[in-house]
């Protein structure tokens, strides 16, 4: 009987926390796996690099560079491909960042956003500390009306950290990035 209402207790608070799903350590191989694109693909002229560094026994992404609103541009970005199903119970992303003190963004892409100027964005702060930052799906904003107005998780491509809509510097630097 114990062991039963012990199981039982397991069930529940696993469904109480949820389920996370790690997406990115930037332990093995991140630079096979995240592109870095700029505002150049359209005729910006914002550029800029991705590092992957290890220091202090934690392996993390470093995007530097200048975003510019020349020429119709305004972003730097790295991005990532998902390659399997997210569950659709999945509710958040939370991702440790530090930076200079600037707001930037996390952009989802899914099977719906066709076109490439089409994305989700939910923006955030990077810090000159470490911090992790809770992000919920349902804090995205569509890039336009003619994407659901909702993220549907299983419909998700990719996870991109953006700097963007503004002329500014931008050093920001990712660690684990989950999706839970």
């Amino acid at each position: 009987m114990v062991r039963f209402i012990f199981i039982i207790y397991l069930v529940l608070i696993k469904q109480s926390i949820g389920e996370e799903v790690l997406f990115e350590n930037f332990i093995k191989n991140p630079e096979k796996k995240w592109e870095f694109i700029s505002d150049q693909v359209m005729g910006g002229e914002s550029d800029g690099k991705v590092e992957f560094i290890k220091e202090d026994d934690k392996s993390f992404a470093r995007m530097t560079g200048i975003v510019s609103l020349e020429n119709n541009g305004g972003f730097i970005q790295i991005r990532k491909k998902i390659d399997y199903s997210l569950s659709k119970n999945s509710k958040a992303i939370k991702i440790e960042v530090r930076g200079n003190n600037q707001e930037y963004f996390v952009h989802i892409r899914t099977s719906g956003t066709i076109l490439p100027w089409q994305y989700y964005q939910a923006p955030f702060l990077a810090t000159n500390a470490w911090e992790t930052q809770n992000i919920n799906l349902n804090e995205f904003k569509r890039s336009g009306i003619m994407l659901a107005k909702n993220i549907n998780p299983k419909n998700i491509k990719s996870i991109a950290i953006v700097a963007y809509g503004k002329e500014y510097e931008a050093v920001v630097e990712v660690n684990n990035i989950i999706i839970y």
